[in-house]
């Protein structure tokens, strides 16, 4: 087991990870662990762009109020107060060091999403902001010489003694060889977990990975029933979900039934551009009524060259599946795209072990509430990112420790095993942990999982057998919180309980080896 030391360790290599290793590096010696290559990421694949308020007729306040009321009021303020106030600072700090945003007669363009009462979206290259703006900041990364990447290789074990992390165990694919990273501060930011459903919008590397590590090594998990289902994505059987950005109905596309007809209009003021929990419960409850499969996206009646511009990669890539954006009705239908909840922050990233923090997706911060905005998300990365990596730079301590660590391995006869087992969950979890939820599913779900996880608790060192017990577990904070909360509430739909109800006006904080608690909302 080879051993290398660093200052900070970061796990991930999306915006959230990129943007902490740039600011951990102004401290001291940086590594970043990757999966996969430094570009597969959600942030990557991100389509729509970064809300910030920096129009003059917009204001943070304003950015607030609309995340608020989207989070259904389950937001922390003081997470959202300084989410759209730096937001500001560090949107213009890229756009000084040369962020390519679309302009239009040198002004920058802002878009119109869900949920955003304002024009505040920044974006690039059309609808490919993602992938510009984690380019951008790579490239940053890269120009920095006591940054070292570390790819295909994936961390199986955060080194904790006595509540304190002292650095992680890693795996790389090819040579299966296993590494000890000693660090004075880690910082898990791995993404999201959508893959754990049939249906996603996510890349195959989103599997949960950063919240299992948290969980075992001891974290608080906050919210993590609420999981948000993006209203519009390409649906095809047999195919993957392909994402149809919501910055397509921010520019004015219509959402129709099997009839011809707008639905959206007659369920909110917003109609299409609704939060994203009220659209995908519409499209839920019309292909119900439909057995279809799926609703229609229609732009007929929009411009088809500002169209084919504004949304040229997803244009091109509705073209190889045989649908023309601007004259067909698209099938799309909801599916896995982010998780709300995630391993429990305070401002700077810290989570409930010391020394070992949290920011992205994977993190819970407290900005998100019940169900995340459009467009919050790489705004957070931004924000949040530069917090933690400031905090885990100024760490000081002793990085030596003594661990007697197992050897993993990478047993390639067990793969079919572990899709297999996964396949099976992600079945349990789509029938009965998905867009809409009752008690006797849940009860149903949380048993067969449990189960598959029982096969497989006494795995300690084959990596896919332990990716099994993995995700099982991660399933099961999702299907026991969602058990828990007796209310429907942003992307927590309880048939059962079909009302919001102020008694859980607070957050659902789960602990290994610890009964479920709860913990108030921080306001005003």
């Amino acid at each position: 087991m080879q051993v290398l030391e660093f200052d900070t360790v970061v796990i991930g290599s999306g915006l959230a990870g990129l943007i902490t290793a740039f600011h951990a590096s102004e401290y001291g010696k940086v590594a970043i662990i990757s999966k996969s290559g430094l570009d597969i990421s959600n942030s990557y694949n991100a389509q729509g762009g970064i809300a910030a308020a920096i129009d003059e007729g917009d204001s943070p306040k304003l950015h607030m109020e609309d995340s608020m009321t989207a989070g259904r009021d389950l937001c922390d303020y003081d997470a959202l107060e300084i989410l759209v106030n730096e937001g500001i600072e560090c949107v213009s700090d890229l756009i000084k060091k040369g962020m390519p945003f679309d302009r239009k007669d040198g002004e920058i363009i802002l878009g119109l999403e869900g949920g955003h009462k304002k024009r505040r979206i920044l974006h690039a290259g059309g609808d490919a902001t993602g992938k510009v703006l984690t380019q951008f900041v790579l490239n940053r990364v890269l120009e920095k010489s006591n940054i070292v990447s570390f790819e295909n290789t994936t961390v199986v074990d955060i080194l904790v003694k006595n509540n304190r992390c002292y650095g992680v165990q890693a795996l790389e694919f090819k040579t299966q060889k296993n590494y000890i990273f000693k660090a004075k501060a880690t910082v898990i930011a791995t993404g999201g977990l959508a893959r754990i459903y049939l249906r996603t919008t996510n890349p195959h590397t989103a599997t949960g990975d950063g919240y299992a590590l948290g969980f075992h090594a001891g974290t608080q998990m906050s919210d993590m029933e609420f999981i948000q289902f993006h209203p519009t994505a390409l649906h095809l059987e047999e195919k993957d979900a392909f994402l149809i950005s919501e910055a397509v109905r921010g520019e004015g596309a219509y959402l129709i039934n099997e009839e011809g007809e707008r639905f959206m209009t007659k369920l909110h003021p917003l109609a299409e551009l609704a939060p994203r929990d009220v659209v995908s419960f519409a499209i839920f409850k019309e292909i119900q009524k439909s057995k279809s499969g799926h609703v229609f996206l229609s732009l007929k009646h929009l411009d088809a060259e500002v169209i084919k511009h504004r949304f040229s990669h997803i244009y091109s890539k509705l073209q190889e599946f045989g649908f023309d954006l601007t004259k067909d009705n698209v099938p799309v239908a909801p599916a896995s795209h982010y998780t709300v909840g995630g391993i429990k922050t305070d401002l700077h990233g810290q989570t409930s072990v010391e020394n070992l923090f949290a920011a992205g997706e994977v993190a819970s911060t407290g900005v998100m509430g019940a169900n995340r905005i459009a467009s919050n998300s790489l705004l957070e990365c931004l924000v949040f990112g530069k917090r933690s990596g400031i905090a885990a730079g100024n760490i000081k301590q002793d990085k030596n420790f003594d661990f007697n660590s197992p050897i993993f391995k990478l047993d390639t006869e067990n793969e079919m095993i572990f899709l297999e087992k996964k396949n099976r969950i992600a079945t349990i979890m789509n029938n009965y942990v998905g867009i809409v939820r009752d008690k006797k599913g849940l009860e149903y779900a949380i048993t067969e999982i449990e189960k598959i996880k029982n096969e497989f608790n006494n795995c300690t060192d084959n990596y896919n057998l332990c990716k099994i017990k993995n995700n099982a577990d991660i399933c099961l904070l999702i299907a026991r919180a969602a058990l828990k909360r007796e209310e429907s509430r942003g992307g927590h739909i309880r048939e059962d309980f079909q009302k919001e109800n102020p008694d859980f006006k607070v957050h659902i904080i789960q602990q290994k080896d610890k009964n479920i608690q709860f913990e108030p909302i921080r306001k005003q």
